[in-house]
């Protein structure tokens, strides 16, 4: 029975055509309405609003944010200690600290092809990992394969034929980009071209198909060998969508600038976690993390060898992808808004204190501490658990429980030699032996298993030379009763580094990439170096003034880029174009060993 869908490669699934949906089947669309929580902060000195009562001291804020449990717990007085300070809707020349590395995009877009290839290299930058930046001539490349229709990069994405008299449209790099946007084509309506409306039934008589039958025969005959326009639809609401999708759109998108400036998006071999610290002077400092599922930004390394080793510079910046589409169509400080800001708050501290761990080395949690080098107080020693107290009663038992990782392994029998003139064993040993046989789970009566059984005895004979000093397999309760600190929180092959910070200022200046619905907005977060050593102990959190002694962070965002319109999705690249040469910039001499001394 013939399908009248496309056929589909890989793993990409098949959208729905539109003849074979019923209106009735199409659920109604999820409305696009973006988070609105705009905290604002009169002045850098506005004291913290969780004021205590008279004759207590404030809550540091270390502890305020220790506080929050599960996200029920989280209200705006936790963001108002922090002097959370947001501005929506930045241009880019507000966005990047440098506006005079945001190239004059009207000029590069008036150039011919010609002109362009001929002023390529002038408009190429030297960048601080020694390779020149991407020119003009790469940018009107980006521009031109975004530019494609979504229809005609659906079809080369489904790969379909392309309509009779047009030719093939031809993605280039972009083509991961259009194959995770036709991804979001069952969930999401696409927003540059009018909905299409549902299938209506028609109503035909018998007449009007009697006199239509011989023209709708000789149509198609005239069409058999011509491709029909299929017509696709959303069949799914937009919070159906796997939040993978988004994630991996977000990424597509930031690798068609990223690659050329010579970065990359890796996921992190380490879960990212902001370290918080009350008191790290004292006995009894307690230390706690909020984790985040975003990725970041690296820089390549230059050479193979580190390049295949899996080395990675940076962070440059960070990816926050989020699923939530549950948002007040008004400016409100509800539970969602103020959670997706708080999430991007928390990518954005993770990535600061990332880039702060340059020309440091790494102090874990509970090092020498006495909850990790000393056993817990009470009682004795401790006897078996789990699997091995069924391992102690087997062996009085002399039973073997299969699928026990740390039972022993099987007795081997060796095979006995043939003997020609040996005399047959008497009838009433052989049914003894049979039955020891049989009893052994692991045995047979074949010479092909007594061979691989000796086999698995030699190798079960090297794993114990490679074990303890008596002989025997370390069981897996060890890891539960060996006392130390917890894991380590950094990745021994990334090269932490401040790639394209200001050495001089007081603060560092964190981008992340955020992503929500089927858009993209970049956010600037200005985090004051005051503010890591806050978060890592120090007590100094008030200064004479009686305000924050970090003064505010300062949350810059860009408006909401859509994937789906040409137009907007160009002036994505623009910001990030000018976001990657900012940060990718050759450092000045002076800037690279430390901080610039200030004469004068």
């Amino acid at each position: 029975m013939s399908s009248n869908r496309p056929k589909r490669h890989g793993l990409v699934p098949a959208a729905p055509l539109l003849s074979n949906i019923k209106p009735e089947d199409i659920p109604p669309p999820t409305p696009i309405n973006f988070p609105q929580c705009y905290l604002q902060v009169q002045n850098d000195d506005q004291q913290q609003t969780d004021s205590a009562p008279e004759g207590r001291a404030r809550k540091p804020v270390t502890k305020l944010l220790q506080s929050i449990v599960r996200p029920t717990d989280l209200s705006i007085s936790h963001l108002e200690a922090l002097g959370v300070h947001v501005i929506p809707n930045s241009a880019p020349q507000e966005l990047v600290p440098d506006p005079s590395f945001i190239p004059d995009f009207a000029a590069w877009d008036a150039l011919s092809g010609e002109e362009a290839h001929l002023k390529n290299e002038s408009t190429r930058k030297r960048l601080n990992n020694g390779a020149l930046s991407p020119g003009c001539q790469t940018y009107l490349d980006r521009k031109r394969e975004l530019s494609i229709d979504n229809d005609a990069a659906y079809r080369t994405v489904r790969r379909l034929p392309a309509p009779k008299g047009q030719p093939q449209a031809r993605l280039g790099n972009a083509y991961e980009f259009y194959r995770h946007l036709e991804l979001f084509t069952p969930y999401w309506d696409d927003t540059s071209k009018p909905t299409p409306p549902g299938p209506k039934p028609t109503e035909t008589t018998s007449s009007e198909t009697a006199s239509g039958a011989e023209s709708d025969a000789k149509e198609q005959e005239d069409d058999a060998n011509t491709p029909k326009e299929a017509q696709y639809f959303r069949t799914f609401s937009g919070d159906k969508m796997p939040p993978d999708y988004r994630g991996g759109m977000v990424t597509a998108f930031l690798k068609l600038v990223a690659y050329d400036f010579g970065c990359n998006v890796t996921s992190p071999r380490v879960e990212p976690r902001l370290l918080i610290t009350t008191n790290q002077s004292s006995p009894r400092s307690r230390s706690s993390y909020f984790t985040s599922g975003c990725t970041f930004l690296f820089r390549s390394p230059t050479t193979r060898e580190a390049a295949r080793a899996g080395v990675v510079e940076g962070p440059l910046a960070a990816v926050s992808a989020r699923h939530t589409t549950a948002f007040p169509p008004t400016p409100s400080t509800d539970r969602e808004s103020l959670l997706d800001l708080s999430r991007e708050l928390i990518t954005a501290l993770i990535t600061a204190q990332h880039r702060a761990r340059e020309g440091k080395t790494e102090k874990r949690i509970g090092e020498n501490a006495w909850w990790a080098t000393k056993p817990r107080w009470g009682g004795g020693p401790g006897g078996p658990i789990g699997r091995e107290i069924e391992a102690q009663s087997a062996k009085s038992t002399n039973d073997v429980i299969l699928g026990d990782k740390d039972a022993p392994p099987p007795p081997v029998v060796p095979p006995s030699p043939a003997i020609p003139s040996s005399p047959a064993p008497p009838p009433s040993s052989a049914p003894s032996i049979t039955s020891s046989l049989a009893r052994r789970p692991y045995s047979s009566l074949s010479p092909s298993s007594s061979r691989s059984n000796s086999s698995s005895g030699s190798s079960s004979k090297r794993l114990k030379t490679k074990s303890g000093k008596d002989g025997k397999q370390n069981p897996i309760y060890d890891a539960y009763r060996r006392v130390q600190p917890p894991n380590s929180t950094w990745d021994k092959k990334a090269k932490y580094t401040a790639i394209g910070r200001v050495k001089a200022a007081g603060y560092d200046d964190i981008f992340v990439i955020s992503g929500l619905f089927h858009h993209i907005s970049v956010v600037r977060v200005r985090v004051p170096n005051r503010l890591l050593e806050v978060l890592e102990g120090d007590l100094n959190e008030i200064d004479k003034r009686g305000g924050r002694s970090w003064g505010k962070i300062e949350v810059r965002r860009s408006q909401w880029f859509d994937f789906f319109k040409v137009e907007e999705r160009i002036e994505a690249v623009q910001l990030l174009w000018g976001l990657m040469a900012w940060l990718m910039r050759e450092e000045e001499k002076g800037q690279g060993g430390g901080d610039v001394v200030m004469s004068g």
